[in-house]
């Protein structure tokens, strides 16, 4: 029982091992061993101590002095430590130990002679030996993985929001182990983070975005991801020197992972093309990361600080004729060539979609010929408003009144300036009118130029702008 209890060549070569402290770990087993003790006997107040000569936890029982005892396996009274021979106060604290081991028995024993008058001391062996040992292994053990996991946290916790390389070992629920830092750790790839389609198979190498470092994880800590559009970012950065040294920056990326990604750029100095350095001579550096990606293919645009610039270069490859913006709602309108609408649009509206999610805006975009049917029956509308009349019609919408939404919140006294209308009075019915007809409350009697256009997806796409998602 003595060699199971003799910790000191344990502790030794844990703390060697795990790089632990062997003061907290000691700290740790002698509060684990006390607590275990209090269960054993009762209610007796225990203290421990690590014994480092001999490897033991060496228990003590605390009596405190009193003038009258209520608690007699807690206290003792003046009058029984001077019978027993003990110098002490009332207030005092008396440690006595607790002899547990079998190799202590006549030890325990001579103190319970020594001590008959006092009843606390007064307790038979209970085989608290072995529970010590137990509960010594397994405090070790407990501690020897929570160190393991503050370890791994300390280690790789600055690495959080980097590239990390890895091989794939197994298979867990769906999500992906993957060994890191030459065996050193082992990261996870959740299924959530993993990009549709995409193949991955024990003894593949894969580079992966660190998303957390998690501390509270009980099993790997490490959460990669490959569907982060900073795994894109961080690709750029380490296959362009120009974006590593902060000539080159990226500003925003929108990615649907697997597919198609979204980058703008910008340069901070004049001489360097930050769209160029990121393509690479021959399209090197880019094809470096798409290969990364596995085939994912990458737009690069150059950023601009003009909302309007910078939504037409996220629109490419395709060109845009007009942009009519609404900085209220937050929405473009896009106006394109006939022939270059599906490929503003893109296949099933990726095109346009990750454009709203690189700029921040929504976008709605028409073909030339939608656009001209659209005004054709705005100004058909607003010509039908009693006292408006086509030419008055043509005016306002030339001004910027384009439509009946934009009518019923018109200022009447702006729109009073208006030739034709005459009056801030007729330009306030106007607008009640309009906000009547907008809101579906009047029915205008529009004798539109030809039968009002029906709206369908070759002619007219919207998509919303999400800041940019992950």
């Amino acid at each position: 029982m003595e060699e199971q209890l003799n910790l000191s060549a344990v502790l030794d070569q844990v703390c060697d091992e795990k790089k632990i402290s062997r003061e907290v770990l000691i700290e740790t087993v002698e509060q684990a061993v006390a607590t275990a003790a209090k269960k054993v006997f009762e209610d007796k107040e225990i203290e421990a101590s690590f014994d480092p000569e001999t490897g033991h936890v060496n228990l003590f029982q605390v009596l405190y002095v009193v003038d009258k005892v209520t608690a007699p396996h807690r206290e003792i009274s003046l009058e029984q430590a001077h019978r027993a021979g003990l110098e002490a106060e009332i207030g005092d604290e008396l440690l006595f130990q607790i002899f547990y081991l079998e190799s202590d028995k006549k030890r325990a024993e001579q103190q319970a002679k020594d001590y008959a008058e006092i009843e606390a001391l007064q307790f038979g062996q209970h085989g608290f030996g072995r529970i010590a040992a137990q509960t010594a292994k397994q405090v070790i053990i407990q501690r020897v993985r929570e160190a393991e996991r503050d370890n791994l946290f300390d280690a790789y916790k600055d690495k959080k929001a980097e590239l990390m390389t890895g091989i794939v070992r197994r298979f867990e629920r769906g999500s992906i182990v993957v060994e890191v830092d030459n065996g050193k750790a082992e990261a996870i790839l959740p299924a959530r983070e993993q990009v549709p389609r995409e193949s991955l198979r024990p003894g593949d190498r894969v580079v992966a975005f660190v998303k957390d470092v998690d501390k509270s994880a009980r099993g790997p800590q490490i959460i990669l991801s490959r569907t982060h559009r900073g795994l894109v970012e961080k690709l750029f950065e380490h296959e362009v020197p120009e974006i590593y040294e902060g000539i080159v920056r990226i500003e925003a990326c929108a990615r649907e992972p697997g597919a198609r990604s979204k980058i703008a750029v910008s340069s901070r100095d004049r001489d360097v093309d930050p769209v160029g350095a990121c393509v690479g001579i021959r399209g090197s550096r880019v094809q470096a990361v798409v290969q990364e990606l596995r085939g994912e293919k990458i737009d690069i645009v150059p950023y601009n600080d003009d909302p309007a610039r910078f939504v037409c270069n996220a629109i490419q490859p395709a060109t845009v004729s007009r942009v009519l913006i609404d900085a209220e709602r937050h929405t473009m309108e896009l106006v394109v060539p006939d022939d270059k609408l599906s490929l503003a649009i893109g296949k099933k509206g990726q095109n346009v979609r990750l454009a709203s999610r690189l700029t921040g805006w929504r976008i709605d975009i028409y073909s030339e010929s939608k656009l001209k049917q659209m005004e054709r029956r705005s100004l058909a509308e607003m010509a039908a408003i009693p006292g408006v009349g086509e030419t008055v019609a043509q005016t306002m919408f030339q001004m910027g009144w384009r439509n009946l939404r934009d009518v019923a919140i018109a200022d009447a006294e702006e729109l009073a300036q208006v030739p034709g209308v005459g009056s801030v009075e007729r330009a306030e019915q106007i607008i009640e009118v309009a906000d009547d007809a907008a809101s579906g409350k009047l029915e205008l009697n529009v004798k539109y130029p030809e039968p009002p256009p029906e709206e369908t997806g070759e002619e007219h796409y919207s998509d919303d702008g999400d800041g940019g998602g992950e």
